[in-house]
């Protein structure tokens, strides 16, 4: 970000701006090993890539021992060479997401500040740094976060590429952009490139322009993107011939069409997430949107290729058969940029902000205050073993009010004497509160993790013993035990994987039974209700520990009566 123009512009000096820098990145990187890891995807992952380290494989994804293709590796990788540098553990398992979620954030200031204008730039960092969305999803380990920065950083170069008025610069950017797809590719898969081509050819038919084609380096953007992708899928392919069928039509055009992967929801179910996901700024989205249509060129126009980009994407993920929360990530950035090109108009010369504006601070302050009345259904849900974990999460999301409540009061007072901090104090506000609450959330996710039964009997069960999970797939404990486990009867989404190597798993139960009474020194996962069935067959087992919804056994002891 050009920090002198910002000088010239606003009242707000670049020492402040590096200091708000600083403040933000150690609480966006200092809360990161605050909470343990919760099913599914933070466990999944973390484990996927402490057995890519342990067995020295990185061509072949494997999770809990089996086979796993839904997803290519590069975050797998970088995990994985995290916890090689770092050690194991959970904020090395989370720093892949919260780095890049870091770096997008960033990169949209600067873009901003090339395609519109310095404080514009500012003004879409502030944004996206206080999305509520991007928030957790940058403190949380899935691919969503990964792929999401790679879009972006893919949507940045294109745009940095067709706004520039040198050639090579143009060139390079360009480039720049077929690599960033490249590796969402390799983040998530076809996606990667999917994604900016259906946005596209949808910019085209909107402004009619077909000649912006010719600008988009295809044939040498094409070897470049092939050049990155093609070795592990070529490599992965060689070792295992079931890999091509299953990536490319099971997990791509099957999900996209079928039902199969139990991830469905009606056609409005990103919606509340959008709500929730932009919700500081959410009233700014029409006028930004409307802005973006009176701005548009004939020749290249940066704010309506962002609204392509919003609208492409919650579209194709709106009608897709598979649905999850994290699908709509890449919006936010774009939808950043967009209100940050808006909050730039509003201010005008004279940084103040007008009356719709401290209403909006003051509404969001009364809807803290009025979140008060609703403490007492917190824990409504909560199961007999919950009620003290929820009682102390009142506490947490009690102090994020506070800051909500504090910080957009406070923008209030300031909207019409310096407009510009009042927006930055609004977005401080919402991030305090999500970071806030985000982090609290350990006191609900602890007993979740497993943390504290793996803690109680990971040192004394042998390192060479079969372990076996009975109709169970936990996702975090064999990660916090360091060890997989034996599928016994229901491989839930391992079955692809237990499938390919039904040698290494049990496929009924009475197989289960049939092993566990010749193999002596086993161990066995279940949950509470497994077990009890399981004493009802009077199956030697000995409980060695458990928790609200596990419990691990062992053959009974020589001394020992059979439990």
């Amino acid at each position: 970000m050009q920090l002198g123009q910002i000088r010239q512009s606003s009242p707000l000096d670049p020492s402040k701006i590096l200091l708000l820098l600083i403040i933000y990145a150690l609480l966006w990187f200092g809360t990161l090993n605050y909470r343990h890891l919760i099913p599914s995807d933070e466990g999944r992952y973390a484990e996927m890539a402490r057995e890519m380290l342990v067995t020295g494989d990185w061509v072949t994804p494997r999770y809990n021992g089996y086979k796993y293709f839904e997803k290519p590796p590069l975050q797998v990788w970088a995990n994985a060479a995290t916890f090689q540098v770092f050690g194991i553990g959970e904020w090395q398992a989370r720093l892949w997401t919260a780095l890049t979620g870091f770096l997008t954030i960033l990169a949209t200031a600067y873009t901003g500040t090339r395609i519109y204008s310095a404080r514009a730039g500012w003004l879409a960092a502030v944004v996206l740094a206080s999305s509520p969305m991007w928030v957790i999803s940058g403190h949380f380990n899935s691919l969503d976060m990964g792929l999401s920065a790679f879009l972006v950083a893919a949507l940045c170069s294109l745009l940095l590429a067709q706004t520039s008025h040198n050639k090579a610069s143009s060139r390079n950017w360009m480039w720049s952009c077929w690599v960033f797809m490249a590796l969402a590719t390799l983040s998530k898969g076809l996606i990667g490139a999917a994604i900016p081509a259906m946005v596209f050819i949808a910019y085209s038919i909107s402004v009619w322009d077909w000649k912006i084609w010719t600008r988009l380096r295809l044939f040498s953007g094409t070897i470049i993107y092939l050049l990155i992708t093609s070795p592990w899928f070529v490599m992965v392919a060689q070792r295992n011939p079931e890999f091509l069928e299953f990536f490319f039509i099971h997990e791509h055009f099957q999900r996209f069409t079928q039902d199969a992967h139990s991830r469905t929801g009606p056609i409005s179910y990103f919606v509340p997430l959008l709500l929730i996901g932009a919700l500081p700024w959410i009233l700014q989205i029409p006028g930004a949107i409307t802005q973006a249509w009176q701005e548009r060129r004939r020749e290249f126009s940066s704010g309506w290729l962002l609204v392509c980009w919003f609208a492409i994407i919650f579209a194709f993920f709106s009608v897709s058969h598979s649905k999850l929360p994290g699908y709509i990530i890449p919006i936010f950035p774009a939808l950043a940029l967009l209100i940050g090109n808006r909050l730039d108009h509003l201010l005008g010369s004279t940084n103040s902000m007008a009356l719709p504006w401290k209403l909006q601070t003051l509404g969001f302050a009364l809807l803290g205050i009025f979140g008060f009345f609703f403490l007492d259904a917190i824990g409504k849900q909560a199961r007999p073993d919950e009620i003290e974990a929820y009682a102390q999460y009142t506490y947490w999301v009690i102090a994020a009010l506070i800051a909500l409540i504090s910080f957009s009061a406070f923008a209030a007072l300031q909207s019409k004497r310096n407009g510009l901090q009042s927006i930055v104090s609004f977005a401080s506000g919402f991030f305090l509160c999500a970071i806030i609450a985000g982090t609290g959330h350990e006191t609900l996710g602890r007993a979740v993790s497993g943390i504290d039964l793996a803690n109680r009997v990971k040192a004394s069960i042998p390192g060479n013993v079969n372990f076996y999970s009975v109709r169970l797939l936990d996702h975090t404990m064999p990660f916090y035990l360091g060890r997989t486990m034996i599928m016994v009867e229901d491989p839930d989404e391992l079955l692809f994987g237990v499938n390919q190597q039904p040698e290494i798993w049990l496929p009924t139960l009475d197989a289960f039974i049939a092993r566990w009474k010749e193999d002596q020194t086993a161990y066995a996962i279940m949950v509470p209700e497994q077990y009890v069935a399981l004493q009802g067959t009077n199956l030697p087992m000995q409980e060695v520990d458990r928790d609200s919804r596990r419990v691990i056994v062992k053959h009974p002891d020589n001394a020992n009566t059979t439990q």
